[in-house]
């Protein structure tokens, strides 16, 4: 094992406390802070611990081992209508102490704002969710080792026309979190995750390469599967082998899960009160309307444990909830935090997100899914004459406008047949806008996966799309 872990590092935080801290500790952290607060002052303390481990195997042996553990606070300081914001990457009583300081100083400093605040609890009940498997706090480095070594294997054994391995990565972490404030907010977290990823190379033979990922999620490294992961991988490779380009054409394109997920992440993302506040959403003065086809139900629902964003609270500390963002293809809600409720006169949505103890929360999704059809893939294909399936698309978030809306992309994927897969296509582009795309969805699949992002997916059918290549037919 020695020779197996000669990659092995740790951060220095690591040898510090290299066992998980329990949620009481980070609340008892958060009480000390909000103990200190003067007269009127509010005060908003985020603490947080994580430990994470990742295994990168390569040719039969560990390229790399590596395991950390990360701790901060993120103090917010309200007072007068002025907020200031400090942040401290230790949970040592004297840093703690100068962030406090330092996010009193950038109080004094900031402009009055009448929507300055932190969030009051709002008397709704936090889920019973389960997401941390304990089990994983016992798992060790052999068995991590052996998960990566063992993904590897697969992979180059599934088909003679790999030829080369990127990547092939296991990876964990154990994450605890806790938000306490003055205005009586005082919640803890612990979640858990585990992951196998694999990025692979595959040749058709002189400058035919292709690229190809697959991937397994859980909470516990017995959740994973990697037969499926190294499949999926290994699929996705060989699949493009010998694509061409398509000539120029509107035509019905359906999206594959995994491009759905991505998809509506973004349109859920135009929901942000915060972006409709600032002008920056295609959908803002239009809640009501008639934004996209009947067919399309999108929710925003943190509390569905099936769904890799799920969380019992929101980045304020608040219970998370179903948001419905559009019923029926009409504009129904936009996603909350305090902030942005005080400022268009409504309720948080328990929708505060946030880039670690670093930053401040702003509203945004978190666990987005499309409400599922009741047909599977394949019936879905069988009443497309001509068409394309996309299984991939690149420059998602560079080739799409928030503001207008216009989007325009490159994709790989296959062409559609009379009602079947044909053959691989790439250097192609789809290009049309996200109202339009979400008013000509003609029907929302029931192959509901869940992915590793804040959104989940189906298959996706939407007509007259325009596809631009500069191949032929």
């Amino acid at each position: 094992m020695a020779s197996r872990l000669s990659g092995y590092t740790a951060s220095p935080s690591a040898a510090l406390r290299p066992e998980p801290v329990e949620p009481d500790e980070l609340l008892q952290i958060g009480d000390r802070v909000v103990e200190q607060a003067h007269g009127d002052e509010a005060i908003e303390v985020v603490v947080t611990w994580s430990l994470e481990t990742e295994v990168r195997a390569y040719e039969g042996e560990v390229e790399a081992f590596t395991s950390s553990n990360s701790a901060g606070v993120g103090i917010r300081v309200v007072d007068g209508g002025r907020l200031g914001f400090a942040h401290a990457g230790s949970l040592s009583p004297d840093v703690i102490a100068e962030a406090l300081a330092d996010a009193r100083d950038n109080a004094r400093f900031a402009t009055v704002d009448p929507h300055a605040g932190i969030a009051s609890p709002d008397g709704v009940t936090v889920p019973q969710l389960v997401l941390a498997d304990e089990r994983l706090r016992s798992v060790g480095p052999e068995q991590k080792v052996e998960l990566a070594l063992a993904l590897e294997r697969q992979v180059r054994a599934l088909d003679p026309r790999i030829i080369g391995v990127d990547s092939v990565d296991y990876g964990d972490s154990w994450s605890v979190g806790a938000v306490v404030s003055t205005a009586g907010v005082r919640t803890a977290s612990v979640e858990s995750a585990a992951s196998l990823m694999a990025y692979i190379l595959a040749s058709g033979g002189d400058d035919d390469m292709t690229t190809g990922f697959g991937f397994s999620v859980g909470r516990h490294p017995d959740d994973l599967d990697s037969e499926r992961c190294a499949a999926d991988a290994v699929a996705r490779a060989v699949r493009m082998i010998g694509a061409t380009p398509v000539r120029s054409r509107r035509t019905t394109v359906v999206f594959d899960p995994w491009v759905t997920a991505q998809f509506i992440g973004l349109v859920a993302d135009m929901f942000s009160a915060d972006s409709v506040v600032k002008g920056r959403s295609p959908f803002a003065e239009r809640l009501g309307d008639l934004v996209a086809s009947p067919a399309v139900t999108l929710i925003d629902d943190p509390t569905d444990p099936r769904h890799w964003g799920a969380t019992d609270t929101d980045a304020e500390g608040l219970a998370t909830r179903r948001n419905v963002l559009i019923s029926d293809g009409r504009a129904h809600s936009f996603l909350h935090d305090a902030t942005t409720g005080r400022m268009m006169s409504a309720a948080s949505t328990g929708s505060a997100v946030r880039h670690g103890f670093r930053s401040t929360p702003s509203p945004g999704p978190q666990a987005v899914v499309l409400l599922p059809g009741t047909r599977e893939a394949a019936e879905l294909l069988a009443d497309i004459d001509d068409g394309v399936l996309v299984q991939e698309v690149s420059g998602l978030h560079s080739g799409v406008n928030p503001v207008s809306g216009d989007f325009s992309t490159g994709i790989e994927g296959m062409r559609i047949r009379g009602g079947s897969v044909a053959e691989p296509i790439r250097e192609v582009t789809i290009g049309s806008t996200i109202q339009r795309m979400l008013t000509d969805v003609v029907e929302v699949g029931a192959d509901l996966e869940f992915f590793p992002m804040e959104a989940a997916g189906v298959s996706l059918v939407i007509s007259d799309v325009t596809v631009s290549g500069s191949g032929d037919d």
